[in-house]
């Protein structure tokens, strides 16, 4: 039997778990908001009104849901653009592992660039620790300077990858979550 898409694809992936992608997940409820708190996930109120799954979610181990058969509706259903273009015969396979390798790896070296500005890994969404890390004061010392034209350029670079691949946008303007449903019926392991 051939692996899914999704054991072949999203294992590699978990950008939608990390930060990368997301701020926050909305949860269906406060039923769900609570079973997740049971787990040990991190849960917050938005206004009142919603309950958000904050992201980078403390249940992923690697690139894989450690709470896989329980994680909330709309991880069961979210599906990225790269992950429906697949399905859609638009991209084949290898191409979209060549575009997460690629996602990966410009990622990494934003995470490199930050841990050499001074930001020491808080529990937060990418574009926030990026962002926390560029607004510290700039001391005028020229490498340094350098350092964060290089963040803001890599940043960038990621935050176009993440929108047209991954999130199938093409303005700045993405969502804080993925609450809007995908494939309905959709299995992917996030």
């Amino acid at each position: 039997m051939e692996p899914s898409l999704t054991d072949t694809l999203c294992t590699r992936c978990g950008l939608c778990c990390d930060g990368t992608l997301f701020a926050d997940v909305e949860l269906a409820g406060r039923a769900e908001a609570t079973r997740l708190e049971v787990l040990g996930l991190e849960i917050e109120d938005d206004d009142g009104t919603r309950a958000l799954l904050v992201q980078p979610c403390r249940a992923l181990e690697g690139t894989r849901c450690g709470i896989y058969a329980h994680r909330p509706r709309c991880c069961r259903t979210f599906e990225c653009r790269l992950l429906q273009d697949v399905r859609g015969g638009a991209v084949g396979v290898d191409r979209a592992g060549e575009v997460i390798a690629d996602a990966l790896e410009r990622i990494g070296r934003v995470k490199e660039l930050m841990a050499r500005l001074g930001q020491r890994g808080r529990r937060l969404p990418l574009r926030e620790r990026c962002a926390e890390t560029l607004a510290r004061e700039t001391p005028a010392d020229p490498e340094v300077i350098r350092r964060r034209a290089e963040l803001e350029a890599a940043m960038s670079a990621v935050e176009a990858l993440i929108r047209t691949r991954f999130l199938g946008e093409s303005g700045p303007d993405g969502p804080t979550c993925p609450s809007s449903p995908g494939r309905p019926g959709s299995d992917a392991p996030w």
